[in-house]
């Protein structure tokens, strides 16, 4: 089925806050679907995480953390041992070369501990500004909003952002959501990005946003226009005829 643009202009302040106070009544213990038990195990599954779900990084991480559960552990690992812990999750070889080079950092630069800022997070191999944004807000509790696909997805769906670009997003975000909101707000979106606003076709039926937010209306429209598209072009059909002129012929 063909995508669904998104809106063309941003709703209001009043409308934009409206939707993030009814996401946050829907999602109110929303937090990350990765499975960790310190910045570290964090760090590493994030970074397992691009191009793939977290319920699949989920599935590999216990075995590698079981093998690996430090820094210096890691650091020390065969890329051909990592590789085959973590091979479900896609890209396995260059995700294997990251965490091992990033631990290897950790080990001989921050003494086996993450560090918490975003300059040092994003000097590590495979730590972009989504993965540093992530370990900061939910292993530091640090006021940061995380763009994935998901949250791209459904703050432009609510008009919240026209950004084309994460960082645009983000910025666009950080405008609306209070900053101790922040580290909270990017849960919501991915939360309803991943029950409701789904790609491509959003469920706007059982949205609690649906009443304010812009893409029901463009999503008709859309339905609305590949039906009489598909109308226009059926073939018409043959008519039949009666039973007095089949016998005549």
């Amino acid at each position: 089925m063909p995508k669904i643009p998104f809106p063309k202009s941003k709703v209001s302040r009043v409308i934009a806050e409206r939707e993030l106070a009814i996401l946050e009544k829907t999602y109110p213990h929303a937090v990350t679907a990765l499975h960790y038990s310190n910045p570290f195990e964090l760090l590493m599954a994030v970074i397992l995480s691009a191009q793939c779900t977290d319920a699949r990084v989920n599935l590999a991480t216990p075995a590698l953390f079981a093998k690996y559960p430090t820094p210096e552990k890691l650091a020390k690992a065969k890329q051909s041992d990592v590789e085959r812990l973590i091979r479900s999750c896609g890209f396995f070889r260059m995700k294997s070369k990251n965490i091992i080079s990033a631990s290897r950092a950790l080990a001989e630069q921050h003494g086996g501990v993450v560090p918490s800022q975003r300059e040092e997070l994003e000097a590590l191999a495979g730590v972009g500004r989504k993965t540093a944004s992530v370990v900061m807000s939910v292993a530091f509790e640090q006021a940061a909003i995380a763009v994935d696909t998901h949250v791209f997805r459904v703050a432009h769906r609510l008009g919240l952002t026209l950004g084309k670009n994460p960082r645009d997003v983000e910025q666009d975000l950080q405008k609306i959501v209070p900053r101790e909101q922040w580290r909270h707000a990017h849960h919501w979106l991915i939360m309803h990005g991943r029950a409701i606003c789904k790609a491509p076709i959003p469920r706007c039926g059982e949205c609690p946003v649906n009443q304010i937010c812009p893409t029901p209306k463009i999503l008709a429209r859309s339905l609305t226009a590949r039906a009489l598209a598909s109308a226009a072009g059926a073939p018409k059909p043959r008519p039949r005829r009666s039973v007095a002129a089949k016998k005549k012929r």
